[in-house]
């Protein structure tokens, strides 16, 4: 399979935006149904002071465009002031039909290269735990990074660009405002540029309760997480770690997950 890449083109906009929303329609981790909002991301990142452009890439195979990651500046500032710069890419898309293919990992390590030659030091993400851990990210809480609230969690990782490039670098970190400022309203005006598409309902969190002994049923729902796709934001890790989940309890969230589709736990 003949992966190339290039730089993103105002021509292929449409498209990237239509692969987006394809790979992202079923994914939100809201409790509610929800129209995706993923691709109306795409189109404000485009815009947005904190883009870089040289790593707006997208992946083609015999002139069809199968994927795409797009990356922005985020600032790390330390307790006692110390302003830190670092990269964030996302969403980074492959089309579903190309999903498993080591697409999203080339892209990856083709942008990270360039990345690494513009000056940059490092790469942070919410993503998936179990996902990311697997191409080099680690856990940001191994580093001092947090959210801006202070919060850490498996999902935020970073991915030094070279040995060391992170040390001393730790706080809180900030995204450019355009990931927080997404609307619904706004979602769903832009979503208007598309084939209409029945909405996503996430699977409620009681189809996985129902299969567990007792012990594990309580440990997953003292998280008080209503459907599966919020569940995915937890690594297999930190499940792992709660009271009364053993190594059945752990293959029997794994067999619930696959059944319906929704990604999680180690390979």
């Amino acid at each position: 399979m003949n992966v190339t890449f290039r730089l993103e083109q105002p021509k292929d906009y449409y498209t990237v935006e239509a692969l987006t929303r394809d790979a992202f329609w079923n994914t939100h981790w809201g409790g509610e149904t929800k129209i995706c909002d993923v691709h109306l991301l795409v189109a404000k990142l485009r815009c947005c002071s904190s883009l870089v452009p040289e790593l707006n890439v997208v992946a083609v195979i015999d002139d069809e465009i199968v994927g795409h990651i797009i990356f922005t500046k985020a600032r790390i500032i330390a307790d006692d002031g110390n302003l830190s710069e670092i990269l964030t890419f996302g969403p980074l898309t492959v089309a579903p039909d190309f999903q498993g293919k080591g697409i999203g990992r080339r892209l990856m390590e083709y942008t990270f290269n360039i990345a690494g030659d513009l000056g940059y030091k490092g790469v942070l993400i919410f993503g998936h735990p179990d996902y990311y851990p697997r191409v080099g990210f680690r856990r940001a809480a191994e580093f001092g990074i947090t959210t801006s609230d202070g919060d850490t969690f498996d999902p935020l990782m970073v991915y030094p660009l070279y040995e060391g490039a992170l040390d001393g670098v730790s706080g809180k970190v900030y995204l450019d405002e355009v990931y927080e400022n997404l609307t619904q309203e706004e979602a769903l005006e832009f979503d208007k540029k598309f084939p209409p598409r029945e909405l996503f309902v996430p699977t409620p969190i009681g189809v996985l309760l129902e299969q567990l002994e007792p012990k594990a049923r309580e440990a997953i729902e003292l998280l008080e997480i209503v459907n599966l796709n919020l569940f995915s934001t937890k690594s297999e890790r930190e499940i792992r770690q709660l009271e009364g989940i053993d190594n059945a309890a752990v293959e029997v969230i794994r067999k619930v997950m696959k059944k319906y589709e929704v990604k999680w736990g180690r390979p």
